[in-house]
Formats: C-alpha cells, sequence, structure tokens
C-alpha cells in the first residue's frame, strides 16, 4: 500500500475532518481514504452533457417534453419578442 503526507492542511480542514471521522466511527486516516475512493469513484463517471444536465433539473418541476437536440446548429441570440 501506498503512503503520502499531506502538507500545510489548515486547522479548520483537520477539525472538519477529525469531526466528520468521529460521526462515522472511523480514524482521520480511514475517514481520508474513504473520502479519496468516493471522490475518485465519481470522477471515473463521464459528466452529463449539458442537455441532461437541464433536463434533469426541470424535470423536478414537471418538464415532460423531450428537448429538441441541436449537435452542428449554429448558435442564435433568443428572440423575445414572441
Amino acid at each position: 500500500m501506498a503512503q503520502f503526507i499531506v502538507r500545510d492542511l489548515e486547522e479548520d480542514v483537520k477539525q472538519r475532518l477529525k469531526r466528520r471521522a468521529e460521526r462515522y466511527g472511523r480514524s482521520m486516516e480511514e475517514e481520508a481514504r474513504h473520502i479519496l475512493r468516493n471522490a475518485l469513484k465519481q470522477s471515473n463517471r463521464p459528466a452529463p452533457r449539458l442537455g441532461s444536465r437541464i433536463a434533469a433539473r426541470f424535470a423536478k418541476i414537471g418538464l415532460t417534453a423531450d428537448l429538441p437536440e441541436l449537435h452542428g446548429q449554429p448558435a442564435r441570440s433568443a428572440d423575445f419578442d414572441e
């Protein structure tokens, strides 16, 4: 197993890590490993595309229609006069 040292860690970060470790019944070292593992698991997932993120956000308020795909179309400004 590899080891590394974290230098110049701010005191408030250390205290928050300590409190979090206590909350979950882990040592600070184990809590740091847990945080790193979870952060790297999430980084392996591809980020959702913008359209998917927009649809997910509006789905909570009742968006049911599909949003059209606009791949390869030139950008145009919004027309608010209609």
